[in-house]
């Protein structure tokens, strides 16, 4: 484990990002409770305004999170970032970002909004990535210090991928229906520093993936899985270190865990593959770095778990399945419930998995499988948890619930 990620372990509580303070779903928080239901180990729940899949995000107590709010009598959409109290529920504030012609965006899926890029906090800035309508950065308190919606595409089933914070840059992916690019953006004034385009010979070329920011031998680099290829990124420049090719994977979703000296990452839809590639080479190392890969039980969209030796991956259908790391032999695979979007999160010795109706299971992490709990909400859910303070927070179709 890298020094980044321990140091961000040891903070604890807080939940900054799309799957946490290391990017990878893991949580230092004990006492999470096994079992709820809507009613029971309940703190609160509060309704949210509009429809979004964005992750809540978690820093100092607050909790942050972004949706999409129909104006009556108009044709407008209000893009919205809403802050909660993470201890009462409380409304703390609501402040409109960006307001889009609804009836000139481009058609989402179904299991998509205008609001699915989680919101990321760091220091005292917080910033919310509107996939094609733009991204902006806000202070804690609400007021907007600037935006940037000159980096428009052409989406397919709308926006999804998350920005991630490294030292001065804002990173994140724009791969629409053609000529697919990652971009940094000045944290501090939303100025573009660099854009890349990503090329790939896959036909589709819309993905949705967040980067994960890693180090190997001193080097950081930026991985932003796309359509048919992965590519490595130095953060500063956006040079290519490496690049791995996949085939025909699009529509990408999941986002890549590291660990063990290796990269694991699913290659997406039609047949997702979960490669497991070693990220110390130069160039196109499709023939040379990719130690091992695993079609069986592999995501299309739940991004993986990685836990000291084993890897945890859920399928889109419901099943689960536990791998060896360092050599993708199957520990074991088992159903766990209906179709499943959320990605999964380990918290003291146990994995947690949100089922798209609701239902939060709970399985003992280990080489053996073990499923401690099933728990309904009666509400769908797509959305990923934010973990901390003690408690888990679930995102439904309507509302957003403190489990503790």
């Amino acid at each position: 484990m890298t020094l980044a990620m321990l140091t961000a372990l040891a903070r604890g509580e807080d939940w900054p990002e799309f799957r946490g303070p290391t990017g990878q779903g893991i949580s230092t928080t004990h006492g999470l409770p096994i079992e709820w239901s809507a009613t029971n180990n309940v703190a609160w729940k509060q309704v949210i305004p509009g429809h979004g899949w964005s992750s809540p995000v978690l820093l100092d107590r607050r909790l942050y999170l972004t949706t999409a709010v129909d104006v009556d009598e108009t044709s407008k959409l209000s893009l919205r970032v809403i802050c909660l109290d993470a201890r009462s529920g409380k409304s703390l504030w609501s402040t409109e970002v960006f307001t889009p012609d609804a009836a000139k965006a481009p058609r989402i899926h179904n299991k998509n909004s205008q609001a699915s890029s989680t919101p990321l906090v760091e220091g005292k800035r917080l910033y919310a990535h509107f996939g094609h309508h733009g991204t902006a950065c806000l202070d804690l308190k609400g007021a907007v210090l600037w935006h940037n919606t000159s980096l428009g595409y052409p989406p397919v089933h709308g926006n999804g991928g998350s920005p991630i914070v490294v030292d001065d840059a804002l990173i994140f992916s724009s791969d629409g229906a053609s000529d697919p690019f990652i971009t940094a953006l000045d944290k501090a004034s939303g100025s573009v520093l660099w854009k890349v385009e990503r090329r790939s010979d896959a036909k589709k070329k819309f993905s949705f993936s967040t980067p994960l920011l890693i180090t190997v031998k001193g080097q950081k680099q930026v991985i932003t899985a796309g359509s048919g290829v992965v590519y490595a990124l130095e953060p500063k420049t956006g040079k290519e270190i490496w690049r791995v090719y996949y085939g025909e994977g699009y529509s990408v979703v999941p986002r890549p865990v590291f660990g063990h000296g290796l990269v694991y990452l699913s290659s997406g839809f039609d047949k997702p593959a979960v490669l497991a590639i070693r990220p110390d080479g130069q160039g196109d190392v499709t023939e040379t770095h990719v130690a091992w890969k695993a079609t069986r039980g592999a995501p299309n969209t739940p991004s993986p778990l990685l836990v000291g030796d084993e890897l945890y991956m859920v399928a889109d259908s419901g099943v689960a399945s536990c791998l060896d790391a360092r050599t993708g032999a199957e520990h074991w695979q088992e159903r766990i419930g209906g179709g499943c979007s959320a990605s999964p999160v380990f918290a003291d010795g146990k994995i947690y998995v949100q089922t798209e109706d609701g239902t939060g299971v709970v399985l003992k992490a280990g080489k053996e499988f073990q499923k401690l709990a099933s728990n309904s909400l009666g509400e769908r859910t797509l959305a990923s948890y934010a973990v901390g303070d003690g408690a888990l927070f679930i995102r439904t179709d309507q509302s957003i619930f403190r489990i503790k």
